[in-house]
């Protein structure tokens, strides 16, 4: 490939089409509701599919954009930043499974935040609070979707007092 094909887009593009087929095909996974409807895999179904349009649409635009006039550290730098949200959301899944959902979502919002150049510990700590609070409710108080348990320690049995 050359220059002009192979650039931060498009190699940021194809990773993120990559990834949208695989959670495309991991949507599909979950298993629909009793009466046949898509139920708990539509939320999912529908990130996987807008993460590969997005893919499509960085890649098309890698493509139309004029090569690069010399490989600079900010390059390095956003792959870096792609390579550390990949390893942060591989940690994250694995977290859910031990630890469950609650800390699990707070420690990757501010893995997340963090991996962008937030630094402020006020900040840190309300992303860490806000967003499962948020997520939780919209999710499995709304939705009703059963949450991810953890098999090493579990808050909503703390919280909910089972």
């Amino acid at each position: 490939m050359s220059s002009r094909t192979l650039n931060t887009n498009t190699v940021i593009g194809g990773l993120m089409t990559l990834f949208g087929l695989a959670a495309v095909v991991a949507s599909m996974g979950i298993n629909p509701d009793p009466d046949g409807g898509w139920g708990a895999r539509i939320f999912p179904l529908v990130g996987s599919v807008a993460l590969v349009i997005l893919g499509v649409v960085e890649c098309a635009k890698g493509l139309k954009s004029p090569p690069p006039v010399s490989t600079s550290s900010g390059d390095r730098g956003v792959m870096g930043r792609i390579l550390a949200l990949l390893m942060l959301s591989l940690a994250y899944v694995w977290l859910i499974g031990k630890i469950g959902y609650l800390i699990s979502t707070g420690l990757a919002a501010v893995g997340a935040l963090m991996i962008f150049g937030i630094r402020n510990p006020i900040g840190l700590l309300i992303a860490a609070i806000v967003c499962p609070a948020i997520y939780h409710v919209i999710f499995f108080v709304l939705l009703g979707v059963f949450p991810p348990y953890g098999e090493w320690f579990e808050p909503l049995d703390i919280i909910q007092g089972y």
